[in-house]
């Protein structure tokens, strides 16, 4: 289910607010310049569909949003667990680099085709927790200190839009406020406050 949780930055004693509702969730996130949109979910994309299928199936929406926005490169991330040797390891270092609090210096735009995983935003003395999850588009203004958590055994697909070839990178503010929140396997958990 897709939630927005918030708490003062302060801590998570306070829980402010609580909502599951689609429309809520976009006006709480429009004045800090988030996006936050409901796109349909298309049948037949599997989460472990190639990025090609990925990318044909969602053509329209990937199209509109990159002529609105101007969107140099779009591409697929996907994590889901395998089985393979060594997945456990390459899922926790794929969650840890996402843990700390981190800005951008082009916005962070994400298509949940598959999955789920929590951007925290630390924005105006608060700090809101979005659970994403299949359908949902997420996008985080640059200069925005946020982090990702998508829990200890990862499984999500997200379309992922940058205006500039290089694609993700990060400055780390060097806070520690990210240990102080639930993380994504808490809040799954319902223990939010």
């Amino acid at each position: 289910m897709t939630l927005l949780t918030t708490w003062p930055d302060a801590g998570p004693d306070t829980l402010l607010r609580r909502t599951d509702d689609a429309a809520g969730i976009a006006a709480v996130l429009a004045p800090a310049g988030v996006r936050f949109e409901r796109w349909p979910v298309r049948s037949g994309v599997p989460a472990g569909a190639p990025a090609g299928s990925v990318l044909a199936a969602y053509a329209p929406e990937v199209g509109r949003l990159t002529a609105e926005e101007g969107f140099a490169t779009v591409d697929v991330a996907a994590l889901h667990p395998d089985g393979s040797p060594g997945w456990a390891a390459k899922a926790a270092a794929a969650r840890e680099r996402f843990l700390a609090e981190h800005t951008h210096e082009d916005d962070e735009v994400r298509f949940f085709v598959a999955g789920a995983g929590v951007f925290y935003l630390h924005v105006d003395g608060l700090v809101h927790a979005v659970r994403c999850e299949r359908g949902d588009l997420l996008g985080v203004p640059r200069g925005t200190r946020h982090w990702f958590d998508m829990g200890t055994v990862p499984s999500f697909t997200a379309i992922r839009f940058f205006h500039g070839p290089d694609g993700w990178a990060a400055s780390f503010t060097g806070s520690g406020i990210a240990s102080r929140f639930p993380s994504f396997d808490e809040l799954r958990a319902g223990r939010a406050a």
